[in-house]
């Protein structure tokens, strides 16, 4: 008995030491991740504020007011109108009924699979001069030049909050519609008998309980429109982005690049605090926990025609139009697109894209299980942080990766050099493997929530159970959690290879030399004013786009069916 109860003994005890070693395991991934993931900030701001010279005082006297400025201008701009979208084609789908609402439910998704630069570019080709729209105002009033009539011009910074808002208010027109359809019946009938029309249940009910939704969709898209570099630039609007850009390539200064990125780092933590402070009062917007069918206004005659067009300008102007003209564009000049360069840039795109989403998904499932295992604060702190790079801009990104991996670069090609006579180059860098790092640092949030988000639908108890006849934690997640929550990890790597292939800033500066993706053909051909031949590139690129509307369409059709 004593030499059984001792082998009992002897196994526990081995079975603590083997968790204890795999626990070490999944902290150690952890903790590597958290460095890489912060490495670039801390980078940035150590060469920021080391010794740059007299950059700092250049900067603030000619650049930074100007960039700051605008950037504030087109920000309030954008946060301004994708309210106004988001919010009014939100509550006409959700609380009214007219002809073709159940179409425009997930129509008004449609923006978002086209970039911004891409908006941007279509548009100039739309409203330019010798664009048709002008073409055809000269040919109906039978004008001769540009200064025999008035036309609003397309690149300035007003162009670009237009352009850049009828991309990017599906982020608001999401949050709003999700807090709508949640929001307590009871509560709104209870308004509708104290004799509230739809406009005063609107603006004195549904509007304050959904502020805190309405403000993390704005300060989404107020993050997108600080990321975007290929717009601003088209439209020949300097923002910090901008700046960063023409510091670090046209003025040779990346110690002026990394004190600019400093300045968008405030901002960014600044809309992260804005974001969060929205989210944590989100669990106030509820009144009751009976939902029942939510009341609706049958609309006829002249507003449910007004209610129809107020739902489809959105969607023709940021998404029909732009296609239109892509489409046009292509066929057009298909003999110059279906070219050596694109196939080798779709090549490209798709390898970095693929690669990306799976190594992604590898480390953000693995993060959320761990966390899953500790459920410990000091484990979920660092994993939140970890997930933190899809705030960060990618220009940012890239100054703040380029310093450590052109250090790193330089060691190994002179270690190779001094120890074994062979030149190997800039290896990191040369290789691409430097994108695929600021990748997976911007966009591992979303494999990770992800995960996180279909590992909470999986029951304890069936881990228990697996536990119970012997499954080690890797088994349990192997053999039990991957077959169940398979259908959110691959709805995280996709939107992760969508946005990798849409990805400009990072990409632009981080590139070898001769690589090119879709995103800086479609760029490159456009800085050329040759945006023609690189249309097709920009609509395979929209193409692409369109999967993740339709994950997102089908994922709030059913959670709201499943209210």
């Amino acid at each position: 008995m004593g030499s059984k109860a001792s082998g009992k003994l002897a196994r526990a005890a081995k079975r603590v030491r083997g968790m204890k070693a795999r626990s070490m395991v999944g902290l150690g991934l952890l903790l590597l991740t958290l460095f890489l993931v912060t490495l670039p900030i801390i980078a940035l701001v150590v060469i920021a504020f080391g010794d740059a010279g007299d950059v700092w005082p250049h900067l603030v006297s000619t650049v930074l007011p100007r960039s700051v400025m605008t950037t504030i201008w087109l920000m309030l701009g954008v946060g301004t109108m994708t309210a106004l979208i988001g919010v009014s084609t939100a509550w006409l789908v959700t609380m009214c009924r007219f002809p073709g609402q159940q179409i425009f439910q997930w129509a008004l998704l449609i923006p978002l699979a086209i970039p911004t630069y891409i908006v941007a570019y279509a548009s100039v080709e739309l409203l330019d001069y010798s664009g048709p729209a002008q073409s055809a105002l000269r040919w109906l009033f039978g004008f001769r030049n540009a200064r025999d009539y008035w036309f609003p011009e397309v690149r300035s910074l007003g162009g670009a909050i237009v352009v850049m808002s009828l991309v990017l208010y599906p982020y608001v027109y999401l949050t709003s519609r999700a807090t709508f359809l949640l929001q307590s019946a009871c509560a709104l009938d209870v308004s509708r008998t104290l004799g509230a029309g739809p406009v005063r249940l609107f603006a004195a009910v549904a509007l304050p309980l959904a502020r805190p939704a309405i403000v993390v969709g704005i300060t989404l898209a107020m993050m997108e429109c600080l990321n975007d570099i290929g717009a601003v630039q088209f439209f020949g609007v300097k923002t910090l982005t901008f700046s960063v850009y023409d510091t670090w390539l046209n003025r040779a200064s990346l110690a002026g690049a990394a004190q600019i990125s400093t300045v968008m780092l405030l901002v960014v933590l600044l809309l992260l605090w804005i974001e969060r402070r929205g989210r944590r009062q989100q669990r106030y917007a509820v009144t009751s926990r009976r939902y029942q069918a939510l009341p609706s206004y049958q609309l006829s005659g002249l507003r449910s025609i007004l209610a129809m067009l107020v739902c489809l300008a959105p969607i023709v102007l940021g998404f029909l139009l732009p296609a239109m003209v892509l489409l046009r564009s292509a066929i057009l000049n298909w003999s110059e697109n279906l070219s050596a360069d694109y196939f080798s840039a779709m090549g490209n795109s798709l390898f970095l894209s693929s690669f990306a989403a799976i190594l992604t998904a590898s480390v953000g499932i693995t993060l959320a299980y761990f966390a899953r295992l500790q459920k410990n604060r000091l484990v979920a702190g660092f994993t939140r942080i970890a997930s933190i790079g899809y705030a960060v801009p990618g220009t940012v990104l890239a100054v703040g990766i380029l310093i450590p991996v052109a250090s790193l670069d330089n060691f190994i090609a002179s270690s190779m050099r001094d120890l074994f006579g062979i030149s190997t180059g800039l290896l990191i860098i040369g290789s691409g493997a430097a994108m695929l790092y600021a990748y997976c640092v911007r966009f591992m949030a979303m494999s990770y929530g992800a995960g996180e988000t279909g590992l909470q639908r999986v029951s304890p108890n069936l881990e228990a159970a697996a536990r119970t006849l012997g499954r080690s934690p890797m088994r349990t997640l192997i053999e039990i959690d991957l077959p169940m929550i398979r259908p959110a990890l691959v709805s995280g790597a996709l939107l992760v290879f969508v946005d990798v292939m849409k990805e400009l800033p990072a990409t632009i500066l981080l590139r070898p030399f001769n690589f090119d993706t879709l995103a800086t053909l479609v760029y490159g051909q456009a800085s050329l004013e040759a945006f023609e031949k690189g249309s097709l590139s920009a609509l395979t690129i929209v193409a692409v786009g369109i999967l993740p509307v339709i994950l997102l369409s089908r994922t709030s059709t059913r959670s709201h069916q499943s209210e």
